[in-house]
């Protein structure tokens, strides 16, 4: 007899992934069997993770570690991540690493140390400092263990529920496209979990009889995801039907494909309307489509210095406006200290 199908379908999604950084790893014909390493908080998804990547990748001759972030943010936090580590290396996982960030100074990150500073945390608050933190910490272990990837475990309802945030911010199709499977330096990040639901890797735990830890946070409402996670979602089910959360994580990948298109589309045309000096011709930009004169202004922006995480919608429609309704108005300025003016027939970025 098999295993359960919820034990079958997480161990299939994680073989198909390692399938995929195998072959990318033999195609830079490298001779040392990869590392990979995944992302554990001690919850459900991450533990099903952990097992499955436990049970596949010797079958695959795959190294597999674990690390386990310790964000501080919680009494006795730094006791849980010792006991998620011991758990970690229970399956079998070596090399593991337990490490603590501080979230308000999230690129200060150490291996058993955890930082106390009084850093202005980012903008987008707790949530998005943890996140900052969580990633640069990862990032830093993947170096340091010379990891080829890095596993997390993102299951489909966390995907539907990053696409109806994208919806609330108005962003855009790419904010609608939701968490890419792979994503990263070189491809460093990957999601086996995003056509699993959640309740597949719970059970999963279940049936192996996986020690889980929930986190409080995931219920706190005082946090956003939290209150989409237990009032946003349950009331669209029961407005809407079953099937809401399977139809967003459709909606994520149609607008992922939409939003490589107009990207790949707009990176083409870049090259006919930026002359040497960065500056943009206007009447090149006025005959593209809207949606990919955008994105042209954009790169154009951001290139010129302004940070990618503090750049909003509003910003590019106030650019755009320069080209398509221009009335005389001045310099517009952005973040990072980069001005846009329209001067003669074009339109001059510069920060400072």
């Amino acid at each position: 007899m098999g295993p359960h199908p919820a034990v079958a379908a997480i161990r299939l999604a994680v073989r198909r992934v390692l399938h995929d950084v195998l072959t990318h790893h033999c195609a830079q014909a490298r001779h040392e069997p990869p590392l990979v390493l995944v992302a554990c908080s001690g919850g459900a998804d991450s533990m099903a993770l952990a097992s499955a990547l436990a049970f596949e990748a010797p079958k695959l001759g795959v190294r597999a570690g674990g690390v386990t972030i310790d964000h501080g943010l919680q009494e006795g936090s730094d006791l849980r991540a010792a006991e998620v580590a011991l758990r970690l290396r229970a399956l079998g996982l070596d090399p593991v690493e337990a490490v603590a960030v501080d979230v308000a100074e999230p690129n200060k990150v150490a291996h058993g140390t955890a930082y106390r500073g009084s850093g202005a945390r980012p903008a987008g608050g707790p949530e998005a400092a943890a996140r900052d933190a969580r990633y640069a910490a990862l990032d830093a272990t993947a170096e340091r263990h010379g990891a080829t990837a890095v596993l997390l475990g993102h299951t489909r309802d966390d995907q539907a529920e990053t696409v109806l945030l994208g919806l609330a911010r108005g962003s855009g199709t790419r904010s609608l496209s939701g968490m890419a499977a792979t994503s990263g330096r070189d491809g460093r990040y990957r999601r086996p979990f995003l056509d699993v639901d959640r309740q597949t890797a719970r059970k999963a735990c279940l049936i192996q009889a996986l020690p889980v830890w929930d986190d409080p946070h995931n219920a706190d409402p005082a946090y956003t995801r939290s209150r989409l996670r237990h009032e946003g979602l349950p009331a669209l089910e029961k407005a809407l039907g079953k099937g809401v959360v399977e139809a967003l994580a459709r909606t994520a990948q149609l607008s992922r494909d939409d939003a490589d298109a107009l990207d790949a589309w707009a990176a083409d045309a870049e090259g006919s309307v930026v002359d040497d000096s960065g500056s943009l011709d206007i009447a090149a930009l006025f005959a593209l489509p809207p949606a990919v004169r955008r994105r042209v202004l954009r790169r154009a922006v951001i290139a010129a210095g302004s940070p990618a995480g503090s750049l909003f919608a509003r910003h590019i429609e106030e650019v755009d406006r320069l080209i398509t309704a221009w009335r005389g108005q001045g310099a517009i300025n952005l973040p990072g200290r980069v001005g846009v003016r329209r001067q003669g027939g074009r339109l001059v970025i510069r920060q400072g």
